[in-house]
């Protein structure tokens, strides 16, 4: 339904774009296939009228004009639908080309090249290669998961989605449901925001736990979108990101490289293991747990026992 629906309101469009006059109902009925199959007169009438506000919202600019008989016809003129020239100055042609290779992993990819060639036709400077500027920096996000597209998608819709979700400390997967809000990577992992309609309160959950597929709801958002700020801030806190302590542990020598990066201080025993300080905040015991056997919690004690049964919780599962 929704490829045809698309399909009809390409049609719709390029129509009123190609035509030098404006063209009656009459005529856009006898021209568009999926308006011959209309079962009468007021169900062609009700689908053109719903078809000419979307192309309306969408952007299209359709003028409607009467001619000297009293009908009413319809076209959208091409000065009218033109985007103004473009102009990129070389570092903004750089960021551009950073961009597209940002999404090597995704989907995004084609897309990403391919706006960049219509740039290079809306009149780009030749001598300004956005692929080539800046050629040392090589972006790169990946993305594994197979949530990402259909949240990237739920995000940009405002479309309500549930998907079944592990957390770090249960055995087995829950159903949730929630309003998307926007997805951001911290520490190399995608995380989604958003609205837990179940328990009525904001979320993060990270991509990775999602298991199963991720399916669409019909209906509008009940919370209020926050600000892209905030949910930056939300996604940063719960993904441990923010710290107000520290925590004091021990590593096994050789491992753990990501948080040795993270470290206030590395202080080296003589039994093969180091002691870190490293910040504390939301989500710290999760991430201690991915790295097993190679970390052992000295302090504090509310982080040791985090940790100890979501290594339960794991062994159970």
């Amino acid at each position: 339904m929704a490829i045809a629906k698309a399909e009809r309101l390409m049609n719709l469009a390029l129509c009123l774009l190609g035509t030098r006059r404006p063209l009656s109902k009459r005529e856009l009925r006898e021209s568009i296939e999926a308006y011959l199959e209309a079962g009468s007169d007021d169900s062609f009438n009700r689908m053109f009228e719903r078809d000419k506000d979307d192309l309306r919202e969408l952007g299209l600019v359709i003028e409607t004009v009467e001619n000297l008989d009293g009908e009413v016809g319809y076209l959208a003129r091409r000065d009218s639908n033109r985007l103004p020239p473009i102009t990129l100055d070389a570092e903004e042609a750089a960021a551009l080309g950073l961009a597209a290779k940002v999404w090597q992993q995704a989907r995004l990819a084609g897309a990403a090249s391919g706006a960049l060639q219509k740039l290079r036709a809306a009149g780009l400077p030749e001598d300004v290669d956005p692929y080539e500027a800046h050629g040392a920096l090589e972006p790169h996000i990946p993305v594994h998961e197979a949530a990402f597209e259909p949240l990237m998608l739920a995000c940009r819709d405002r479309r309500p989605v549930v998907f079944d979700y592990r957390k770090a400390t249960a055995a087995h997967p829950e159903t949730r449901q929630v309003e998307p809000w926007a997805l951001e990577c911290w520490r190399g992992h995608w995380y989604l925001a958003g609205w837990d309609r179940d328990r009525g309160a904001e979320r993060v959950f990270r991509l990775s736990r999602i298991t199963g597929r991720v399916r669409s709801r019909a209906g509008r958002y009940t919370a209020e979108v926050p600000d892209v700020v905030t949910v930056r801030e939300t996604v940063a806190s719960w993904a441990g990101e923010i710290a107000d302590r520290s925590a004091l542990i021990r590593l096994r020598t050789g491992s753990g490289y990501p948080l040795r990066a993270k470290a206030v201080s590395v202080r080296e025993l003589v039994d093969g293991w180091d002691e870190l300080e490293i910040p504390y905040g939301h989500g710290l015991d999760a991430w201690l747990v991915e790295f097993g056997p190679d970390v052992v919690v000295l302090e504090p004690a509310e982080l040791r026992a985090d940790v100890v049964d979501r290594l339960r919780a794991v062994a159970k599962g």
